[in-house]
Order: C-alpha cells, then structure tokens, then sequence
C-alpha cells in the first residue's frame, strides 16, 4: 500500500509540473570553478529576479523575447549577455566569475571567495579538499537528506562518533566528554548541565545550522581543553531572497502511543517552561505539585516560524536578517525494562533488583534564533548572533522489586524529575581586509546558562508480609523525598586574530603569520536543598497510587511525618561556587614550502585558574580549592597535494584535559541507581595526539579517506566506583598512561545520475572506524594522590589492571543510500535509508572483584521521505529505529556475565509539512 502511494505520489507530481514554459537555466561558478550560491539572476534590470541555489545552479522561466540577463554576486564582477529566446525554447548559461580582488597567498587557496554555500555536500568537500589543517563538515543539505533534526544526531553521521544511550555525551575516537569541546562560529558555548563539560547538542534545532564542523586535529587556534574533538556550530545567514516559512509536525512513538498507562509528574505545564518554587520551609507543607502521577496522552507535536530577506545598503553594503522560532515536544517510554544494580564478584545483588522497570518521559524544546549581518563593503562585515534555548525533560521512573535494607521483601519505587535548562548565546564578530596583505578578525560573545531541577521527587514502599500489606519504607529519612537543584552560570568569551601575509614571490605570498588570543572567564552558582520525609511511629500503610493521601498539609500539621533537610533542620542549602579563567595566545606560520607541500606550525600558551569553594553534607565546615597552571601546546599540521584530486595529510599536537568544577567539589549528588561526589585533588591530564590522513576527490561530491590516529594521555581521569561499604561514585587521575590508536575509512560516491536538466541520482555513503584503547588502573596512585588536608584519602581496588577507556566502542559504522528526482519547477523528491552501529563499550569499570559494566553493541536504521511538491509546498515523513532493539548493559563477571539493565525504546515516525511564501 505505501509503495503505491508513492508510485501515485510520483506520478501526479510529473503530471502538475512536468510541463514547463521557455526558459534560462545554467550555472553561476566562482574564479575557481565552485558553484556560487545566492548569486543575483537579474532579467531587464530587475524587472524579473532569482538567485542561485546552494549549487550554483538557476532557471526561470519566460516568454518569448529578447532579454539583458545581468548575473551579480558579491566581490566579484558582473557577467552581462542579451539573449533571444524563441517559444518553448530552454537555453542555458553557464558563467564563470571574476573576483574583484583575487586572493594573492597560496595559502589562502583554502578559503573560498566570494558567497559559495557551505551548506551543501558538494561545497564542503571542496572546503576540506583546499584546507591545510584536517577536518571534517557536514552540512545542512545532507542532515536534511539523513532525516537529522538535532546537531547531536548530526555528529554521530561523522565517522568515529558515537552518542551514549541515555545520555547527551558524545565519544569522539574512543574519548568522552571530558575530552571534547564544544563551540559556536569558533566561540566557546557553556554547558547546560552539571554533570558535563559540553552542552547537550540535541537542544539545538537544524534550523539554526549552515553546517558543522568537526575537528578531531587540534591547531592552535582553540582553547588547548581538546583531545578528542571540537564540534563547532555555524549558525545560518540569510544571504538569498526573502522568504516566510511555516512547519508543522506530528510525532509519535510506538511504545508511548500503546501504553494506555502512560503518565507523568503532575503540575508540570505543555510548553516546559512552568518550574515549581522551593518553599523554603520546615514549619509547613508547601509544595506546589502533587506526588501522584497523571496519565497524560503521547501524540507529539511540533511548530516552527522561519523568515529572513536580504538588503542592499547604499552602493556596496548589503544588510541581512534571518529569525527562526519554533518549538516541539515527544513522548517516549521503555518497554520491557527491568534494572538490577550492586552486582558483587559472586552475581548477588546488593542494591536494587527491579525487575519491572519503566520509564515515561516527556521533552520540550523551545529555540528563537536570530542573525543580523551587515557586510559595509568587500572589505568590512560585522554579524551578530542570538541563540535562545528552552529545553526540558519530565521523567517519571517505576520499577518494583527487591531493594537492600530498604524492601527485603520486595517493594515499589517511583522518583519524578523535571529538569529545565535555560541557555542564551549572544555573539558579535567582525571581519576587516585592513590592507592586500593583512586581515583581522574578531569575536566577543556573553552567554547565560539557567539549569533547574525544580521538585524532584522520591517515593517507596516496601511489602510487609505479616502485614499483608504495603507500608511506607522508613529504613532511612532519605528514601521519600523531594529535591531543588538550581544552577547559575554567566560566561564571557572573545577571540581576536590577525593575518599577515609574507614572502611575496610571482605576484603571490607563500607564507602567512597568525598571531591572535582568545579569553574565557566563567562564574559558576550552585545550589541544592531536599526535604526528606519520614513517617512517625511504626508501620505507616500506604497507597502507592495515592502517596498525597498520607504526605500532604494535614498529616504534617498533625505529626504524622517529619521533614528534614540535609543537615537536619538548617534550610541552608548545600552549594558549591566556580570560577575559572583561561587566557591564550596563539601564532600559526602557515608556508608553502613547494607547489605541492604546505605547512603549518603552531605555538600556543595558555594560563588556566580555577578556584571550586563548597559548603556540603560531606563538609558542613566548607572549603576552597584551586589550581593554577600554565600550558605550553605546539602543534603541526602538513599536506601534500599528490594531484588535483588527492591529498596527503599528518598532524601532531599536545593538548591537556582540565577536572571539571563538580569533579573537584565536595558535592554529593544522588540518582536512582548511583550516588557520586567530587573530590579537590583531581588535575589535568596531558595528551599527545597525531594523525595520518590519505583522501581522494573522484568526482564533485565524491570522497575515498583511510585516516590513522594516536593519542597517548598522561594521568587520565576516571569515574570510578570508590572501594568502600556504601559503593558510591567519584572521581580521580586513575593511572599513569593511556592510549587510544586507530583507523577510520569514509566513502561517499554516486552511483548513477541520469544526464538530463532534472536529473534522477542515486548515492551511497558509508563511514567506519576502528579505536582500540587501553589505560592503567592504579589503586595506590589513587590513594597517596587524594590525600585532603584533614586526612581524608580515597581507596580504590580495580578488578583489572588495565582497562578499555569508558564509553569507547571498538567498532562504528554509519551507512546510508539515498535516491533524489528533481522536477522542473523546483520540487524533488528525497529518500534515504540510514543504518547506525557502535559495538560493545564500558559504561563502568570494575571494581572489588566485579567485572565491567558493559553497554551492548547494536544497530539502528532509519527511513527518511522528504519532498517538495513545488518551490513552495513541501512534506517530510521519518520512521525511526525501525529495528527497536533492546538497549542492554551487562557486567562481565569472571564467573558469569549478568544483564543489569535492559529496554526497548520503540519505533519514532514523525510527519511534517512546511509552506514558503
């Protein structure tokens, strides 16, 4: 039945829009043969107008007649021609553009002049095939191809990339968040979450994209904080002709949609913007939101405004705009869930056994993006950039069992978050030609980050037997409670870099001098309070349906429970303070040593300062901690140019890895199935990174790359299970060494392209990579370096030697085989089928005799539709984890290997229709 719909779908489409008028079609080049995208296309002076596509390509249709066709595009020379052009005639043009100042280096062979689109496939292997340093970009034309909504799923399309289940943390090459960086038009953007270093990049909406670049290389024109990979956003510009474009969509996704159980936290509104208020108080019952859980329907939604236009000013500026707002929402759950953790040596279960474990989740996201650009002539611009992120996460946890000390017998558990994450990026950056030979660039931003966790929730009940009965679980004050967790973080950023061209030769320069400095200065507030409730008296029976019936304002008036806070009756909330600097100063010498060999070296020094004060649970008293050093970071990067088509690559740079503020706070922080806290001594980690890079250029749009890398880090940092009676979670510089080496192989080919105006194309692309890493695992490093100043040390007893680094899989592979049909007035029609894999990857090192908790390899696979039934009307249908595997993780004890987590997360389909006015 689908495929006959389609078959009409088609069918109808080349009826309405296979007949054309006579017309002008052809292609807009720059000066070195790359399509030029919003190019002006200009017929009798204006009186009718188009611009070129990301390609470089234009039709429109017309009578018969003669015409002038003038096309003009930014920095380059007017191409002029009269044409003549007869009934149901097609002619086409093709042009090349001058500039109207060619670029004089070599070097310089690497930027692209003029406006060519960065958003196509096309554009962007032409900018990776011409750059000196390594890198990687994927562009918005091809995440619209793969059915890709968020720059998270984005990067994980990029060979050696994968995303943690469950999680917002991205492994590049086998190394996790701490490893990585993350910025925005080359600015750093903060986290929105305590736990990580890097923002979570599923908060951010295509929509704001031109394209992604990934460095896995370092240079030293980024913070030295790198070893695995810097994602950098590049936020879109409006540079075409004015449009309005509205969205809509429809998601859903199997498991949510059939549970007719599906619930969520009470109190918590549509839009994810609504937050309960702590109510600071011991003397009376004040919370706003009930603990009973509201069932709630699972059909998602979504909405978007999109508009931009384009303006000339005076005889050479032209101003822009482009705004975009939107806002969606999903539902998902967990089917088939169960959850078992504090797994000793011998497979007993020492925390919890739940085995009927489901989870309801609901995530909003709410994005406004706007960007101002004013380029005054050829040689000034100024852009401006503000990024408004609203995002939030409701989820509600169940599971029952057997849980240790707490429900011997077996027991209910249910805990409700809602977490609210608030980030504003605010950017202003220019570009000066000040002369032929100097350039300077520069970029300042603020950003803002509010993280909330406003009333969290917890409650159990345990089965009494003799009683017959469920009764209230009381074996520690802790065990129903409700938590406040707020954090405040304000960040200024800035780079400054200017070029300077040198050693002129046959009216060009081999050579050119970078020297720049960038600057980081963040002040980090955050604080937690929670409230526990403990029944008074002996067995309190309970309604686990109706946990309002006994915690409420009556019963607390009458004493039937007690309220506590973590210090006992103190509303002091535990805190922790941040504050860290970090000054750098860069110079890059960029020289073509031959026609065909090209260099550049790179010294960096940077002055890092982080002081972390803290008044916790773990430290009523409070304290301080900082950590002052300086980092001296050289890096090389060489090419040589086999031919046209091929390039030879190697790269070497040093780079370190700084403890993040919670690693180093005395901060306590407890989730359903670990507690963790900080401890003051962890310090940076140094690492030594290298790559050797072959890549072949076939054809426009194709690429063949065998990449090898290395890295070996001195003193990596770890989160481990500490060795004592309560199992909790910290963190500490684990070893002397760690390696990570291995391979990737990327191929992107067409496999056939009809030879006509409106071609049919199909294309394959496939990307694997290998990693094998390796790091030693030190208990008495562990515990003569943790040592405090009151005496306090952490133990640490590693079932293994050696080890895996957390989170890398051995294995990745991204594959995807696409079909597009073009029709003559402007639609197509897109299909992919997209397949993912990760093999298995440590989610937690063993300890005490345990083996490691182990994250089960598996495969996803998705089926994208998009189509644009003319320039105006366009529908996208995706269908999502179409295999629905069971998400599994598993400790490979030495006796045997048990399942210590296992669910299924369902199929997604999403439809959306979209109008441009």
């Amino acid at each position: 039945m689908k495929q006959g719909f389609f078959i009409a779908l088609l069918c109808l489409s080349s009826f309405l829009w296979g007949q054309t008028s006579a017309k002008i079609y052809g292609t807009v080049n720059d000066s070195n043969g790359f399509g030029l995208s919003n190019a002006d296309i200009l017929i009798n002076g204006g009186a009718i107008n188009t611009f070129t596509d990301d390609d470089g390509k234009f039709e429109i249709p017309l009578e018969a007649g003669m015409y002038e066709l003038i096309i003009a595009a930014y920095g380059y020379q007017d191409f002029v021609q009269n044409i003549q052009l007869k009934e149901g005639e097609n002619i086409e043009i093709n042009s090349q553009l001058k500039s109207l100042e060619e670029e004089t280096t070599q070097l310089s062979e690497a930027v692209i002049v003029g406006q060519v689109s960065k958003e196509g496939e096309a554009s962007l292997l032409n900018i990776q095939k011409n750059s000196v340093t390594i890198q990687e970009n994927i562009g918005i034309k091809e995440l619209e191809r793969k059915g890709v909504s968020d720059v998270a799923s984005a990067v994980t399309k990029v060979s050696g990339i994968s995303k943690q289940e469950g999680s917002s943390v991205i492994y590049v090459r086998g190394l996790g968040d701490r490893y990585n960086s993350t910025t925005m038009n080359g600015l750093p953007i903060p986290s929105n979450d305590p736990e990580y270093k890097n923002i979570d990049l599923s908060i951010f909406s295509t929509d704001i994209l031109s394209y992604v670049n990934i460095d896995k290389v370092y240079n030293g024109n980024y913070f030295g904080d790198f070893a695995g990979g810097n994602v950098n956003i590049m936020t879109k510009q409006h540079s075409g002709k004015g449009f309005f474009k509205l969205g809509m969509t429809s998601r859903v996704n199997s498991n949510a949609i059939s549970d007719k159980n599906f619930q969520l936290q009470s109190g918590i509104n549509w839009l994810g913007f609504d937050k309960a208020k702590n109510p600071k108080s011991l003397t009376q019952y004040g919370f706003e939101n009930g603990l009973n859980p509201k069932k709630s329907g699972a059909l998602g939604s979504g909405f978007s405004i999109t508009t931009g236009d384009r303006f000339n000013v005076g005889e050479k500026g032209k101003f822009s705009f482009y705004l975009t707002a939107s806002h969606d929402n999903d539902f998902t759950s967990y089917e088939d869930g169960f959850l078992k953790s504090g797994v000793n040596a011998q497979g007993v279960v020492q925390g919890k056994d739940l085995t009927d474990y489901q989870v309801y989740q609901y995530s909003t996201n709410t994005t406004g993006f706007l960007n101002l650009s004013h380029q005054f002539n050829s040689k000034q611009k100024l852009s401006f950039n503000s990024l408004l992120v609203n995002s939030s996460t409701q989820k509600l946890e169940e599971g029952s069992g057997y849980m240790r000390d707490n429900a011997n017998e077996g027991g209910l558990l249910r805990r409700g978050s809602f977490v609210q994450n608030l980030v504003w990026i605010n950017q202003l950056l220019g570009e000066h030609a000040l002369s032929d030979r100097m350039n300077l660039n520069w970029a300042v931003g603020y950003n803002t980050v509010q993280s909330d966790m406003p009333d969290r929730f917890q409650n159990m009940v345990e089965w009494k037997s003799a009683q017959n009965q469920y009764v209230i679980a009381n074996s520690s004050v802790s065990l129903n409670h409700r938590y406040f967790q707020t954090l405040n973080e304000d960040e200024f950023v800035g780079n400054l870099a200017m070029d300077w061209k040198f050693a002129e030769s046959d009216d060009s320069y081999k050579g050119k001098l970078t020297i720049g400095y960038n600057g980081r200065i963040k002040n980090r507030d955050f604080e937690a309070m929670q409230y526990n409730l403990s029944p008074v008296g002996g067995l309190v029976y309970a309604d686990f349906q109706n946990m309002d019936g006994f915690f409420n304002p009556q019963n607390y008036v009458a004493g039937l429970f007690n309220m506590t806070t973590f210090s006992g009756k103190s509303l002091d909330p535990q805190f922790y303070t941040g504050e860290q600097s970090i000054h750098g100063g860069f110079a890059n010498i960029e020289y073509q040593l031959s026609p065909k060999f090209f260099a550049v070296l790179g010294l960096r020094g940077e002055f890092v300062q982080q002081t972390v004060a803290w008044n916790t649970s773990l430290d009523p008293m409070g304290d301080e901690n900082e950590m002052e050093e300086f980092q001296f970071l050289p890096s090389l990067n060489l090419k040589y140019e086999i031919n046209s088509k091929q390039n030879l690559r190697f790269a070497t740079s040093k780079t370190y890895t700084l403890p993040q503020f919670k690693e180093r706070a005395l901060f306590m922080y407890e989730d359903l199935g670990e507690t963790v806290y900080g401890w003051p001594t962890t310090y940076a980690s140094t690492d030594y990174n290298a790559d050797l890079k072959w890549e072949i250029f076939p054809n426009t749009g194709e690429v063949f790359s065998v990449t090898a890398f290395g890295k070996y880090i001195e003193n990596p940092i770890n989160k481990f299970t500490v060795a004592s009676s309560t199992n909790d979670v910290s963190y500490a510089n684990t070893g002397d060494w760690g390696y990570v080496f291995g391979g990737e192989l990327e191929i992107r080919k067409s496999l056939f392209k009809s030879a006509s105006i409106n071609p049919v194309q199909f294309t394959v692309g496939a990307n694997l990579s290998y990693a094998h890493t390796n790091q030693e695992l030190n208990n008495e490093k562990v515990f003569e370096e943790t040592k405090l100043s009151n005496g306090s040390r952490m133990n640490a007893n590693f079932t293994n030697s050696e080890d895996q680094f957390q989170g890398a899989s051995e294995w990745l592979v991204n594959a995807d085989v696409s079909f597009v049909k073009d029709w003559e007035r402007g639609g197509n029609l897109m299909m992919t089928l997209a397949y993912n894999y990760f093999s298995d990857r440590i989610y937690a090192l063993g300890t005490d005799g345990r083996g490691n908790i182990v994250e089960k390899g598996l495969g996803t696979l998705d089926f994208i539709i998009r189509t644009k039934l003319n320039q105006n009307l366009g529908f996208n249908l995706q269908a999502k984890n179409l295999l629905n595997p069971s998400y599994e993780r598993f400790q490979e004890n030495n006796s045997e290997t048990i399942s210590v987590l296992n669910y299924k997360r369902g199929m997604n389909f999403s439809f959306s229709i979209n109008y441009q006015f």
